[in-house]
């Protein structure tokens, strides 16, 4: 074989040689989280439907963190929570002064919904009943505890009105099994074990609230949206329960391929049966809770893929 034909043959193997996958990180959560395994969940779609991209998951400090990384280009997907979100994408509250006005949604995923809970028989029925009673409020400064402060603040009720306790969820459902207080707030994506643990051992109650009460919640914190926990949520649960929600939102950076984003997107969205399989919150995965809560605009490659299926994108999320 002559130089000449070993190298042609060589420069035909190249040719023929598979390229490369693109490698994607999607910046996530803790280990513990609904973060985490949706992360990875989104991946295996990636990888099983989207050609010529890979991706895997990745354990990070949420919200914030993860703007931070799409900022820098560090992680090509990440969730985080609508409220830190819009604060970046805008510039406002703790990112005042540096704002990521880059930020682009592929989408609304799942809400983290407040959900309160009481013991059947405690005589609580609405929010205004938490007057003079023991009430946690969630972790010392976590996502629970400012959506509770938000939403009793934007109905008239303060932490000087009851006894407010700064518990996490299991402790919230301990002391609530154990008679050591009379409600407990939990913000996060529903079902969540430590309600469904509790409502085995006690018959609980879900404080529903009221459409004036959610108006004024949403007015207060524009990124709120609401949400109703369907029946049969938890043991016990009849009927569906009106509440708020705080969006997690799938974000990329605007310079993200229009392509590879349109084409995440329909993967997503066509085969989120096989993220329930991974995560029930993927249940709430949907075209019309995305297009309903999402606080930014959409990439361009998301907003085609809305618009080809004929979505209800409203004018504030179009870049």
């Amino acid at each position: 074989m002559t130089f000449k034909t070993t190298a042609l043959a060589a420069a035909v193997a190249l040719l023929a040689a598979p390229v490369a996958a693109q490698e994607l990180s999607i910046a996530t959560g803790g280990t513990g989280g609904t973060y985490f395994p949706y992360g990875g969940g989104l991946a295996e779609v990636i990888n099983n439907h989207v050609e010529g991209a890979s991706a895997s998951a990745e354990v990070t400090g949420a919200s914030v963190e993860n703007v931070a990384l799409i900022a820098r280009g560090d992680s090509d997907i990440a969730i985080a929570l609508a409220d830190t979100v819009f604060g970046a994408y805008t510039g406002t509250g703790a990112f005042e002064g540096r704002q990521v006005g880059e930020l682009r949604a592929l989408a609304s995923i799942y809400p983290n919904a407040v959900q309160i809970v009481t013991l059947a028989g405690s005589g609580i029925s609405s929010i205004e009943d938490l007057r003079g009673k023991r009430v946690s409020v969630g972790a010392p400064g976590s996502g629970t505890e400012v959506s509770a402060q938000t939403l009793l603040a934007a109905n008239g009720i303060t932490y000087e009105d009851f006894d407010e306790q700064r518990l996490n969820f299991n402790e919230t459902a301990d002391a609530l099994r154990d008679g050591d207080i009379d409600a407990g707030f939990w913000s996060v994506g529903p079902p969540t074990s430590s309600i469904l643990n509790l409502a085995t051992t006690r018959e609980i109650s879900m404080i529903a609230m009221t459409e004036e009460q959610i108006a004024a919640a949403i007015a207060a914190e524009p990124t709120f949206a609401p949400y109703t926990l369907r029946a049969g949520l938890y043991e016990g649960m009849t009927d569906g329960v009106p509440t708020i929600s705080t969006p997690n939102v799938l974000i990329v950076h605007e310079d993200m391929d229009e392509e590879l984003a349109y084409n995440i997107t329909k993967a997503m969205y066509e085969n989120v049966a096989e993220l329930i399989a991974i995560h029930p919150a993927a249940n709430d995965t949907t075209l019309e809770f995305s297009v309903a809560a999402t606080p930014i605009p959409f990439h361009p490659g998301a907003l085609r893929y809305l618009e080809e299926v004929g979505a209800a994108v409203q004018d504030r999320q179009r870049p």
